[in-house]
């Protein structure tokens, strides 16, 4: 099967969306599926990359890390042509979502679209962010997956939000796997030796973008918080002292955690590591004795899972992903999605305190936890998914792109695009009461 695969975000890029697509597209060509990822120019991206073609884009869009994609022209004509697609694979509903839908309905090609993220809760990327705005890109990205032939969503929670925001496209819960064996060798001793961080000392970490919308400030405030907390309570109560936090990953919030832990005169023990790739990345999640994770605008739990596939417990909000993966007592903590920072910092100090033995149940729990979101099972499921559609019906012409029956559909397409967007626009302005 030839598969292509358009995404607004893509590796060297750090991020859910880009991670998950290079995974499936890993797994898929490990399959022996042919892969054609398209994707934005990045800064410092491999030149070297198979299958892959990068659109221009403007970099750092808005002060974000994210690219914008420059229109494309011609519709990818020349590469289509030469890979001969069976499936569109859309990763977004804007930008490069839009050729996708293109690309599909000129070629005759199913439509799939992932959708990955809650749109809305990026908008303050966007000048202009408003209520209005808010709704407009829920309106969007509903009408976008309505003109999708199948819509993935990450989690149930996901599912039964497109139920409610009426996607009436036939939607499949394939979440994005966890390659096991990539965490399963994790050397944690090497990296608490070269951050000198003692053997017995107490590991909070955290996986992931650092980004506003990922909930960083509280999640910092959180820790620091719990390690006042042991500090005052490291008077043979159970509780390790001291206790350090280590982060992987990068994005706009950095600046904002090291503050906060220089405030609370806790900076020597904060361990900012960047970008990680394996298998230094399996290496520190192994140095880490409890995953922290306070972000509430997820779709699915996929740095958690490679966390527990590490061992580790998870504290985490009451939030679509999490609520999927985490399970209360038995894998980690899950918090309500309203906790305060006293209560997160609580529920790490209660893991802290556990006895050895229940320590060890904990981490075996989330090892079987992570074994059920394997990539092989997801990639699978997905497959399958893709080889259930068909083609449209008005495909199979020898060149279709110099058809006039092509270039109907090209018409059309361009009319459904416009109506979706108008439409989207007008139900988003008939909620504001003007």
């Amino acid at each position: 099967m030839n598969i292509v695969m358009l995404t607004n975000t893509y590796t060297p890029h750090v991020g859910g969306v880009a991670r998950s697509v290079e995974s499936f597209t890993r797994e898929y060509r490990h399959k022996g599926h042919r892969t054609l990822v398209v994707a934005p120019e990045f800064p410092e991206a491999s030149d070297q990359e198979k299958d892959l073609l990068r659109i221009p884009a403007i970099q750092n869009f808005n002060g974000s890390d994210f690219s914008l994609v420059l229109p494309v022209s011609g519709l990818l004509k020349d590469t289509m042509k030469a890979f001969q697609p069976d499936i569109i694979h859309s990763h977004h509903p804007y930008l490069l979502g839009v050729t996708a839908l293109r690309i599909a309905r000129y070629r005759g090609l199913p439509l799939v679209f992932t959708h990955h993220t809650r749109y809305e809760e990026y908008s303050h990327y966007v000048p202009g962010d408003s209520p209005a705005l808010k709704r407009f890109i829920i309106e969007a990205a509903t009408r976008y997956a309505n003109l999708a032939d199948l819509v993935v969503a990450p989690s149930e929670s996901i599912r039964k939000l497109l139920r409610e925001r009426e996607v009436t496209t036939p939607v499949e819960i394939v979440p994005t796997g966890v390659v096991l064996e990539n965490f399963s060798r994790g050397e944690g001793a090497g990296v608490r030796r070269q951050l000198n961080i003692p053997e017995d000392s107490y590991v909070v970490g955290h996986l992931g973008r650092l980004a506003p919308e990922k909930n960083i400030q509280f999640l910092a405030r959180s820790v620091v918080e719990f390690m006042r907390y042991a500090k005052g309570r490291s008077d043979g109560t159970g509780l390790p002292h001291p206790c350090y936090f280590l982060v992987i990953g990068t994005g706009p919030e950095e600046p904002t955690i090291r503050e906060i832990f220089r405030e609370a005169g806790l900076d020597s023990q904060l361990h900012m590591l960047g970008t990680l790739q394996q298998p230094d990345l399996a290496d520190a999640l192994a140095a880490m004795d409890v995953f922290a994770f306070s972000s509430k605008s997820e779709t699915q739990g996929m740095v958690l899972t490679e966390a527990m596939a590490v061992g580790l417990p998870v504290v985490a909000v009451d939030a679509p992903g999490a609520r999927e993966v985490v399970k209360d007592q038995d894998n980690g903590r899950l918090l309500p999605d309203k906790a305060s920072v006293q209560e997160f910092a609580v529920a790490l100090a209660s893991l802290a305190e556990q006895s050895p033995p229940e320590r060890s149940q904990m981490r075996e729990t989330a090892r079987r936890t992570a074994e059920a979101f394997s990539m092989d099972r997801t990639a699978e499921k997905i497959l399958g998914c893709y080889a259930s559609l068909q083609p449209h019906k008005d495909a199979g012409w020898a060149d279709p792109e110099e058809s006039w029956e092509a270039s109907l559909r090209l018409i059309k397409t361009e009319w459904d695009i416009l109506k979706s967007a108008g439409s989207a626009a007008g139900a988003a302005l008939s909620r504001t009461g003007h």
